[in-house]
């Protein structure tokens, strides 16, 4: 089997939310469709689009927004770039118009409720996130592309092992735990140097700095948005934000303008046990009350799992005198790291492998990352996220009414607390007694995957989707 290699940069993506297998995967399916119309001198004879969403995506599409971001991909929107608060103003213009614009003024008659199919009853064998998009010519020719939505963003055709890069010779290559181990034995070095020498034969060293700090960014930036936006998430279920009510409450009326100035006022505030615990909860749940209003996110590995890392981030820097370009920088490596191998070795997908394939690996991937930056050994840094990932086992996707809300917010604040918790047992044990390996976990994971239900995949057939009436409020 042809080793995979995954970037740092292929874990972590700037996109919008509310989901990266239902949203931003989708979205980049269909610009792909749109280059492959270009490359082979089809563009300018289109004339109709049609889009067939199978499996989950078509199950819980609505709610994550996949045909919303089907249509945007089509018509050249970046998701990393786009200006988020147009995009009601677009769809609604697609919809009343019923034409759609696929860039280069290039406009073609376009019915959304006629021109998208949501295939309920079909699946495709490859992956359960399939789509397939068809073009057809003034002439009558049909073209088409299906593409497979795997997690965390990625997308491939049946015919595509793994990512679209140029296969490079990195100096540490490795598919599990174990090879990593190997090579911080034999080097010396610590997980994050491990990973930052690899990343140099993809990126110079400027440009692996600079990409990583502005991850971080747009992490800080949508902890900061979610911390002072109220209201009611779209979707149906009117789940009231409740970020920025605990954020205010716990600042007491303390001044501010800016992030810095905020991350400061929570410094001065305190930093008892109970406090920390309720800042920890209050930044997962602001990211992905953002995540949940079709905002700017970071994937983390996934959409629905993006508050997690960012939260033990913050509380990192924050709490722990993390505040520092480079150790910022080391963090990401090493949850990236950790992403990576559990991408490989199992899955970060919810329609393949549950809630545990996002809030647990997710939880694994912070964990591992403070406890290196906390000081830890690379055995114990690999050792926090088993045993982050080990209380996660079997963690069902049943999200309500289709939608990355109910439990999915809440479950971002619990996947951010297990990381803290897992680091803490890290740091204080010893990784030659334990009894579980980070691989075998991450075997364990995906055997689960495979025993795993249908309807507790992303669904939303089974669990709390079916036993929570849509007309609760919240949860």
């Amino acid at each position: 089997m042809m080793e995979e290699q995954i970037s740092v940069f292929d874990i972590f993506k700037i996109g919008v939310g509310p989901s990266s297998s239902h949203t931003l995967g989708p979205w980049r399916a269909a610009e792909r469709f749109v280059q492959f119309l270009r490359s082979e001198n089809l563009f300018s004879r289109v004339v109709r689009v049609k889009v067939l969403l199978y499996g989950s995506l078509a199950k819980t599409g609505r709610g994550h927004g996949t045909d919303i971001a089907v249509m945007l991909g089509l018509g050249g929107y970046d998701p990393v770039s786009m200006d988020t608060s147009l995009i009601d103003s677009i769809i609604h213009d697609i919809h009343t118009a019923e034409t759609l614009d696929l860039g280069s003024s290039f406009a073609i008659r376009f019915n959304p409720q006629e021109d998208i199919h949501f295939l309920f009853q079909e699946s495709l064998p490859f992956h359960p996130n399939a789509l397939t998009i068809q073009a057809f010519t003034d002439n009558g020719e049909a073209i088409s592309q299906t593409f497979y939505s795997i997690g965390g963003g990625f997308v491939v055709t049946a015919d595509e092992s793994s990512l679209e890069q140029q296969r490079k010779n990195l100096p540490y290559p490795g598919q599990n735990a174990a090879d990593l181990l190997k090579w911080v034995a034999e080097t010396g070095l610590k997980i994050s140097e491990v990973v930052h020498q690899n990343e140099l034969v993809w990126r110079s060293r400027e440009d692996v700095r600079s990409g990583l700090l502005n991850i971080f960014r747009v992490m800080c930036e949508c902890a900061y948005r979610g911390c002072h936006a109220s209201g009611v998430l779209p979707g149906g279920l009117k789940v009231t934000r409740r970020a920025a009510a605990l954020s205010e409450k716990l600042l007491a009326g303390a001044e501010y303008s800016d992030f810095d100035q905020w991350v400061e006022q929570i410094r001065k505030q305190g930093s008892g046990f109970q406090y920390t615990l309720d800042w920890v909860s209050c930044f997962a749940l602001a990211i992905n009350e953002e995540n949940a209003a079709f905002a700017r996110v970071v994937t983390a590995p996934t959409n629905g799992a993006a508050g997690v890392v960012p939260a033990v981030l913050l509380y990192y820097i924050i709490f722990c005198d993390g505040y520092n370009d480079d150790k910022i920088i080391t963090f990401l490596l090493n949850a990236g790291e950790i992403g990576a191998i559990f991408k490989k070795g199992s899955t970060i997908s919810a329609a393949m492998g549950g809630c545990q394939a996002e809030i647990g690996v997710s939880s694994a991937m912070a964990a591992a990352a403070l406890t290196e930056c906390l000081g830890g050994t690379q055995q114990q840094a690999l050792m926090a996220a088993e045993i982050a990932m080990e209380h996660h086992l079997g963690l069902t996707c049943d999200p309500v009414g289709g939608l990355v809300q109910i439990p999915c917010i809440e479950r971002n604040t619990m996947g951010a607390i297990k990381a803290i918790t897992a680091s803490q047992l890290a740091l204080q044990a010893n990784p030659d007694n334990a009894k579980v390996s980070l691989d075998e976990v991450i075997r364990t994971m995906w055997t689960t995957a495979l025993d795993m239900n249908s309807k507790y995949k992303e669904t939303s057939d089974g669990g709390l989707a079916v036993h929570v009436p849509i007309s609760l409020p919240e949860c």
